[in-house]
């Protein structure tokens, strides 16, 4: 296992910040792009100034996608990742706008061995905060893990 926090070593109130990113006017016009998700309130800054966040604002999806990208690392649990669970709880709290610069906030609110024994469910809290402080997003995430245990030579190997 390549990661430096192995299921067993992590503890449920651990948290981490990651560090920050402006939101760029190239990101608005990808998520456009991506989603094909054109509608004014995105794509067209006049009609944007006419509407009560008086300017364009990003998908909130968008938001979902870099609040996940800036929380993989936190904790950083390397190659025992079988696949993400799903989200829960999940709001939209503030727009985010080209120029924002934000970070994540991670923290552990849940962590269980499956029935087999041999994998474990983290959640995580992820909020992706604005550098007026404000909240943007915030939801519950979900990851499945491989439990790693002592092997031979002080490696270590998947559990049976």
């Amino acid at each position: 296992m390549t990661g430096e926090f192995p299921f067993e070593h992590i503890e449920v109130g651990q948290s981490w910040r990651s560090a920050g990113r402006t939101l760029t006017e190239a990101e608005l016009a990808l998520s456009c792009m991506l989603t094909t998700d054109w509608h004014p309130i995105h794509a067209d800054e006049e009609f944007a100034k006419s509407t009560r966040a008086g300017r364009r604002v990003f998908h909130g999806t968008y938001g979902i996608a870099i609040a996940f990208g800036m929380s993989t690392h936190f904790p950083e649990l390397g190659d025992s990742v079988i696949a993400a669970t799903g989200l829960s709880e999940w709001k939209y709290l503030a727009p985010l706008f080209v120029g924002d610069t934000v970070h994540v906030e991670v923290e552990i609110v849940t962590k269980r061995t499956t029935s087999g024994g041999n994998r474990g469910l983290i959640e995580r809290r992820l909020r992706l905060r604005k550098h007026t402080g404000e909240v943007a997003q915030e939801g519950i995430a979900g990851t499945l893990v491989r439990i790693m245990a002592p092997g031979a030579a002080g490696e270590r190997t998947a559990a049976p």
